[in-house]
């Protein structure tokens, strides 16, 4: 719903809205619970008029609902491939059960929320009822009466929905979650543990400088001395003290080496076991106190940091002047207090322990769980379904994914199929969050051998790759041609052709059948490929036995490379089932779109190559 509300009115656009918007220079901005303006006094009444058609007139429009729906499908691409998104999903699983802040969205969640749902959300949530308008400015109590009546006084609703929330529960003894990640060369950890303290509690201040002392506050915190600088464990491990209105909660951790994961935990534990039972120095309060006194000085440069002080003073019943002594406040925090906190809201031997990563660590982190049963989750903090075994051969499935994919009844009929097919050219249009514009790509295959992709980009049409079954370069706009090594074309001989998968005997391709995986309830065969220092992972539909997803995993030292492709729609061209639906993920990057173009036996034009 926070996305979609500033997406237009029923009276303005959201072209309209948003011209209208820069016209007088201002910033009008919405999330799930709130609507804020920023924009010079002068200005003001028009500001507002906006302001108040965007509360009482946004029309969610059914293109910007399927566009906003899209980008969490992509998001959801990549949160898959994301470590630290996991274990943020597991974290909230673990500490809050059957609590709000546990809904986390997956593909089947994002699936069934509907446009009246979000309409329906936002009829319950932005309603006078319970509401606050917060103004900060160039404007005295009475001008600010006086607007609020003029532009707010005839906006009506229901009784605003409050939802229940449970109290989280500090587990019972220190408890071990798993979250695998294929091919992972470090692990992410995370110890946590709930807090019974929310927003406006007398201890929120003091418990903010001993976070700072533990693992809040930079580079001389205890954790980061510790962990990195006498450990070398890892290049950062932080902490952080979660405090909301619903529920709050710890955590401390940071990615480590999957050699030195178990030693982490053993170092993340001490830490807190240490920071319960000792006194801290006086050059860690001190400095602490300095920092967090700076940045607070600094935040009150901002006019939205003064409304939101505003806003708290009376939301969580805070004293009149709570902010305007925080400085004193905050240079009263005694060691002695550290201590008192630390011991009521710390601990070491009731956590959660949230690590993601490759599954060769499992054996390692259990003697961490209480009762030896460590708790496995999946990418979005639920239960694993672990692979099964498959009731079919490795060359069974990618004979009937071969036969499929081509319509064919029989071999014989496939490789009849085949080589008939001279060449193909297909069209992809690719679009995504990060990349405002829409890329056009190029994919051609000639047979016997030759691949060949190019891109066009603002009407220029420039190669990547190019392949001839003996030799081949890659090309990047800013990076120039270069000629492939004869590491990378033994490589691609093994991927080339309409469908690698015919390589697989002839190439000698290492590939085994891992099983049945369930994924979002659809059930896929899964195919390992190992070449080298890669790793991939081939996903075929258990019903059709099309082929899904592919998942490409490389290791560069400490670090890997992942990419994602899905694939969708599959449509018949000549005989053959081509998908007309893409979406890729390369790190933080995410592509989606359509396949515009599939020619068989056509022409293309491949002049652009040999340039």
């Amino acid at each position: 719903a926070g996305a979609l509300i500033m997406s237009g009115t029923s009276n303005r656009t959201k072209d309209e809205l948003d011209k209208e918007i820069d016209f007088i220079g201002a910033s009008l901005s919405a999330d799930r619970n709130s609507i804020s303006l920023s924009c010079l006094t002068k200005h003001m009444d028009k500001g507002l008029t906006l302001m108040k058609d965007v509360l009482l007139n946004t029309s969610f429009p059914e293109s910007e609902f399927a566009r906003i729906k899209k980008q969490n499908e992509d998001a959801l691409l990549s949160a898959k491939s994301d470590a630290g998104t996991m274990a943020k999903n597991a974290t909230v699983k673990v500490n809050f059960p059957g609590h709000p802040y546990s809904d986390v969205m997956n593909e089947t969640t994002l699936k069934n929320i509907s446009r009246e749902d979000v309409i329906n959300y936002y009829k319950s949530n932005f309603t006078p009822d319970g509401a606050y308008l917060v103004v900060v400015g160039d404007i005295n109590r009475a001008q600010a009466e006086e607007v609020a009546l003029k532009y707010l006084g005839d906006w009506k609703g229901g009784k605003k929905y409050v939802a229940s929330f449970t109290e989280a529960a500090m587990p019972e003894g220190n408890q071990v979650t798993f979250v695998k990640k294929r091919g992972a060369v470090q692990s992410v950890v995370y110890v946590t543990f709930p807090v019974n303290m929310k927003t406006g509690d007398v201890n929120q201040l003091p418990s903010t400088v001993l976070n700072g002392i533990l693992g809040g506050g930079g580079f001389g915190t205890r954790l980061m001395q510790n962990l990195r600088e006498d450990k070398a464990y890892t290049y950062g491990c932080y902490s952080s003290m979660n405090i909301t209105e619903y529920g709050s909660w710890m955590s401390a951790g940071g990615n480590f080496r999957n050699a030195v994961t178990d030693s982490a935990i053993t170092q993340i534990l001490k830490e807190f076991e240490l920071i319960t039972t000792e006194v801290v120095k006086d050059e860690e309060i001190n400095l602490t106190k300095a920092s967090q006194a700076g940045g607070f000085a600094r935040s009150l440069e901002s006019p939205s940091t003064i409304a939101r002080f505003a806003l708290n003073t009376i939301r969580y019943n805070l004293p009149k002047d709570y902010y305007q002594n925080y400085l004193q406040k905050l240079e009263a925090v005694s060691k002695d207090d550290i201590l008192s906190m630390s011991q009521k809201y710390f601990t070491a031997s009731n956590c959660n322990i949230i690590v993601v990563g490759n599954e060769e660590i499992l054996d390692k982190i259990k003697q961490f769980d209480s009762d030896g049963k460590v708790t496995i989750l999946d990418e979005f903090g639920n239960p694993y379904i672990d692979i099964t075994p498959a009731d079919i051969s490795k060359e069974q499935l990618i004979s009937n994914y071969l036969l499929a994919v081509t319509k064919s009844a029989s071999m014989k009929e496939l490789n009849k199929k085949l080589k008939k097919i001279k060449s193909v050219e297909r069209v992809s249009e690719m679009s995504g969050s990060q990349m405002p514009m829409t890329l056009k790509f190029f994919n051609y295959y000639i047979a016997p051998t030759t691949e060949a992709t190019a891109l066009e980009f603002q009407g220029n049409k420039m190669p990547l790759a190019y392949f001839d079954g003996k030799s081949g370069y890659t090309s990047a706009p800013m990076a120039g041609k270069k000629d492939m090594t004869a590491e990378e074309i033994a490589k691609k001989k093994k991927d080339s052709g309409l469908f690698q998968e015919m390589n697989y005997v002839t190439q000698q391709v290492n590939y085994s059948l891992e099983g049945i995986q369930n994924e979002n309830d659809v059930e896929y065969y899964v195919i390992k490929i190992v070449d080298g220092e890669t790793e991939s992972y081939d996903y075929y539909n258990r019903k059709t036995f099309m082929k899904e997803k592919s998942l490409t995993i490389t290791k560069e030292g400490d670090k890997t490379n992942e990419s994602t492709q899905v694939y969708g729609d599959f449509k018949e061209v000549n005989g053959i089932l081509f998908p007309h639906t893409l979406s890729m993920n390369m790190g933080p990057m995410i592509l989606s779109g359509q396949v515009t173009k599939v020619e068989v036996n056509g022409k293309p034009d491949m002049k652009i190559f040999k340039k």
